[in-house]
């Protein structure tokens, strides 16, 4: 496993008129990305400036199996979210208790 830093983007199903929690789904897609971080696919993440994008720290084996892993998100076949980039990561420094 390495790490990787994944970014999400606003998709063309995004409705800018509405905040994140009220779009279309969005229980479904926030279940969807708290089992993500259940099964340690995701360390930490959220958005980033004024919420366009969000980062995500992710243990993988490749960027391939990041993909395989968001298309299953609701959001993104419903096409409100998109992979903005997939990068290796080398995890230098780690203040989180235990590491």
């Amino acid at each position: 496993m390495a790490y990787f830093a994944l970014t999400l983007t606003h998709g063309p199903g995004w409705d800018t008129s509405r905040p994140i929690r009220e779009q279309a789904a969005w229980d479904d897609h926030a279940a969807f990305m708290d089992g993500l971080v259940e099964d340690g696919f995701i360390v930490v993440g959220g958005p980033l400036g004024n919420g366009d994008r969000t980062l995500h720290l992710v243990t993988a084996d490749s960027p391939a199996q990041i993909e395989a892993r968001m298309a299953q998100d609701p959001w993104a076949t419903m096409r409100l979210l998109e992979v903005g980039s997939i990068e290796p990561w080398s995890l230098w420094l780690d203040g989180r208790p235990g590491k």
